[in-house]
């Protein structure tokens, strides 16, 4: 019998995360064709607190795995950066060819920044993790 609640699963994790990241890139895109109408109801504000939170729990548990020798699947963080990248990128050439006077949300820019900061951060980690494995071999 598997006594592992889901929660605890890294797969559950993984799912709520990118689960969490198309509403958010939903709610954005949204916000940007409607004026930023979710940034002045503080929706914006919500979903980004929920998406960084999860994004730091799934990238800690990744983390934990890894250096605990549990973690064997590639699934990169720089396809997270790539994909927020396109989206800041296109919100910003959207707005001017379509000569919107969209404001693009601090919360928005946060996450981004939180994103390239967690990549980052795993990145030396994992980086770390191979000098060490290889220099006990």
């Amino acid at each position: 019998m598997n006594n592992k609640t889901p929660i605890k699963s890294f797969k559950f994790w993984r799912w709520t995360t990118n689960a969490w990241t198309l509403i958010f890139f939903i709610a954005i895109a949204y916000d940007f064709f409607n004026g930023n109408v979710l940034v002045n109801n503080d929706v914006i504000l919500t979903l980004a607190a929920i998406y960084v939170a999860l994004l730091g729990i799934f990238s800690a548990e990744k983390e934990f795995r890894r250096w605990n020798n549990m973690h064997d699947s590639i699934h990169p963080g720089e396809l997270y950066a790539l994909v927020w990248t396109a989206l800041i990128v296109s919100l910003i050439i959207g707005g001017i060819y379509m000569n919107k006077s969209y404001h693009l949300p601090a919360e928005v820019s946060a996450s981004y920044i939180a994103v390239i900061s967690i990549l980052a951060i795993t990145r030396e980690s994992k980086n770390f993790y191979k000098k060490r494995k290889q220099s006990t071999r």
